[in-house]
């Protein structure tokens, strides 16, 4: 089994650390664990929506030790993005109030008259006048830009499309591919190994989805950790594997599991699902 060496870690939330409004179990001792170590880490999400502030308080809600500065959205990277490309950029933006938030926090100029960049998220008040205007301004030289390209969303009445299906919309119109800042990208993880002050060679990337996660630190140059607590089980490890084209170096089935590993306990918890080597 690869012994644990990492110096530090990127963590996936949804289906990794928590379903919907409940944490998963040993989540919250995971991330316990972690700050006992003094191991740095950040939680990396495709959420463009929501604030770092309150995705923090989110999982302090669900038991779970977080401060905004723990955590790196889709946001936070576009809007990083977009200023080392062009600092102070005119950006007209489809999105919600962390999206918003992250540009204006990057010194970048809101506006919808003739724009260096159109940066897109998830927009649950999206109307075709909307995405006109943004085809207009893309098609017109605008560098499209878009901050993830997850298609569906979950929500409390089951599935709603997400960015990336704004996204599909937006570059079939504008005969435009963006550029892609979320997982399965690499700027995302760029941008939270910069955070962290950590080279991707000693830092590990878990998460539960091999499409996103696990792909996403590939492209970085990261070690990958699949958990089997969301996405993808024993069951479907393999279909999903080959349609993502990847695998991660390590398979745990729980974050006890993950736990162990950290903290070298393995052989002394006889009957514990093994921890597998891709």
């Amino acid at each position: 089994m690869i012994p644990f060496k990492a110096k530090a870690l990127l963590i996936d939330l949804d289906g990794t650390i928590y379903h919907g409004k409940h944490a998963i179990k040993d989540a919250g001792r995971l991330i316990a664990c972690l700050k006992k170590s003094g191991l740095p880490y950040r939680f990396v999400t495709n959420n463009s929506s929501t604030s770092p502030d309150k995705v923090a308080e989110r999982l302090r809600e669900m038991g779970i030790d977080a401060e905004a500065g723990d955590v790196c959205t889709s946001a936070q990277a576009a809007a990083a993005y977009v200023a080392a490309c062009k600092p102070g950029a005119a950006v007209h933006v489809i999105g919600e109030e962390g999206l918003l938030d992250a540009l204006r926090e990057a010194g970048l100029h809101l506006q919808s008259e003739a724009p260096d960049f159109v940066v897109q998220g998830i927009d649950r008040c999206f109307t075709y006048e909307k995405a006109a205007l943004a085809v207009d301004r893309i098609r017109g030289g605008a560098t499209y830009v878009l901050t993830n390209p997850d298609l569906l969303l979950p929500s409390d009445n089951g599935f709603i499309p997400g960015a990336g299906s704004i996204g599909a919309m937006l570059s079939a119109a504008s005969g435009a591919e963006p550029v892609l800042i979320g997982k399965p990208s690499s700027i995302l993880m760029d941008y939270a190994l910069q955070q962290l002050g950590c080279n991707a060679e000693e830092t590990w990337v878990i998460g539960d989805n091999l499409a996103t996660d696990i792909a996403a630190g590939k492209a970085a140059g990261c070690g990958t950790l699949l958990v089997l607590t969301g996405l993808t089980t024993c069951d479907n490890y393999e279909v999903y594997a080959q349609k993502a084209g990847c695998r991660p170096d390590l398979i745990c089935t729980a974050l006890d599991d993950v736990i162990n590993w950290i903290t070298g306990e393995q052989a002394a918890h006889a009957g514990m699902p093994p921890i597998r080597e891709e």
